[in-house]
């Protein structure tokens, strides 16, 4: 396990505002290493070790699914959780997702 990738993951993730989503993607782009989404994905099933609290409910695929609600106990967690931040979720995926999508290259 790559603790300090993971770190520099988390970090990003905490950055992302209440209210708006990221992608597995976009982080792995940020972080200066754009063909490792995959590798974002496997960090974030570590999130809910992390201190302080990493918000993973907010990352989502490039398609706005919620593909990591299986990480979340129960998994329906994910989108009660971004619901509550005002997030439309229908069928899995985030509606609107380009409006409410947070892209930490243009952002920070």
């Amino acid at each position: 396990m790559d603790t300090n990738f993971y770190e520099q993951v988390f970090e990003v993730v905490r950055l992302v505002p209440k209210g708006r989503v990221t992608s597995y993607g976009a982080i792995a782009k940020a972080l200066g290493v754009a063909s490792s989404s995959r590798m974002v994905g496997h960090a974030m099933s570590y999130a809910g070790m992390s201190q302080p609290k990493v918000p993973a409910h907010r990352v989502v695929n490039s398609a706005g699914l919620l593909t990591g609600k299986f990480h979340f106990s129960p998994p329906s967690l994910m989108e009660e959780l971004l619901t509550a931040e005002g997030i439309i979720v229908e069928k899995d995926k985030v509606k609107n997702f380009k409006k409410v999508f947070w892209d930490p290259l243009k952002e920070l």
